[in-house]
């Protein structure tokens, strides 16, 4: 019965002890692609760590060397995979070794620290061979071949020679628009070319445009007489050659003077001293007066008109018409100034990319 008892006091416990163990359930597990190498080849060691998931872990830290003689050469990332239900993990760290000196290398195991306790992986060894030397046969070996200069082919030097081309393109469109929104210009000018009309058909016409309209004679007398001597004044300066926008009535009846037709000229005066009085002292002309006034208009651009030869060349006029910058084409100026700009500065960074590749 004793016995018995005691037994059962063993069992649990090494139950108990064993608790810890089962709870952990942590393996180490150390393994290399190749273990055999030749002198600079290079091979990737693994390390996996597989335990409960949420278990705090430190991997070790290695500076240069896992031991003298192998040396590593990167260290991977590590990866964590999830498995049974997330309730584990399995973690993986790289590391990518070479050795330079040919021997049989002994790698230890390697510690992982878990929670509070250390755990160690199985040992690994690595065989470094040197290269194989024919010494029997030196004349197989040859020394470096001396450097030989090549020469440039238009495929290596196109992609600069584009690049330049179009930076000169784009930042002369560029500077161009710029100067145009600097000034407020328009970009686009419209010039269209008509013939030029005589002195006398274009003041007939102004006048044929007064007679057809009635209501300035009656409602509005000044503004009558003011377009009709205007059309006058006009005509007088293209057909005779003097200023007379610039002059009174009286001045311009004294150049006239010189003319031979003084019938025409005193029908002209009494034209201007009867504009003159609406104008000036606020007349209240006669139906019948602003028709004899105007019929005398007639009269004088008749009487004094050039006939111009119907085989001669007419003098063409150029007329300019400039689209105005709305806001909306300024931002879209804007746009593409910003645009082109940038495709130069883009191109300029091919071609002193194209430079260095070529040159230095």
């Amino acid at each position: 019965m004793k016995r018995t008892l005691l037994y059962k006091t063993i069992f649990t416990a090494m139950l108990l002890f064993s608790f810890p163990a089962l709870r952990a359930q942590v393996t180490v597990e150390a393994m290399i692609d190749s273990l055999e190498i030749l002198i600079g080849e290079q091979t990737r060691l693994r390390l996996q760590v597989s335990m409960d998931a949420g278990e705090k872990f430190r991997l070790p830290m290695f500076q240069d060397t896992i031991v003298k003689g192998v040396e590593i050469i990167d260290v991977a990332k590590p990866d964590t995979q999830l498995l049974n239900d997330n309730k584990r993990w399995l973690v993986s760290q790289d590391y990518t070794v070479t050795s330079f000196d040919s021997a049989l290398y002994y790698l230890p195991p390697i510690e992982v620290l878990v929670g509070e306790q250390t755990y160690q992986s199985n040992p690994l060894a690595l065989k470094v061979y040197s290269v194989p030397v024919d010494t029997l046969h030196p004349d197989q070996f040859y020394g470096p071949k001396p450097v030989r200069e090549i020469s440039l082919r238009w495929s290596d030097v196109a992609a600069l020679v584009y690049s330049v081309l179009l930076m000169i393109l784009l930042g002369i469109v560029a500077v161009f628009l710029i100067i145009r929104y600097r000034d407020n210009k328009p970009i686009i000018k419209i010039i269209r070319i008509e013939p030029k009309l005589p002195p006398h058909l274009t003041a007939m016409k102004k006048i044929e445009d007064l007679k057809a309209d009635k209501s300035w004679q009656m409602e509005d007398p000044k503004q009558y007489y003011t377009e009709l001597t205007e059309a006058i004044r006009t005509y007088i300066k293209e057909r005779f050659g003097f200023n007379a926008m610039e002059m009174t009535s009286a001045e311009i009846i004294d150049h006239l003077l010189q003319e031979k037709d003084k019938t025409s000229i005193d029908e002209l005066k009494v034209l201007f001293e009867t504009a003159d009085l609406v104008k000036f002292a606020k007349h209240a002309p006669m139906m019948n007066e602003n028709d004899m006034n105007l019929v005398n208009a007639i009269e004088f651009i008749n009487r004094t008109k050039t006939e111009e030869d119907p085989n001669a060349k007419k003098e063409p006029t150029e007329i300019k018409v400039e689209e105005k910058r709305s806001k909306q084409g300024r931002i879209t100026l804007i746009c593409c100034i910003a645009i082109i700009s940038a495709g130069a500065i883009i191109a300029l960074y091919v071609a002193i990319r194209q430079i260095i590749d070529l040159f230095f």
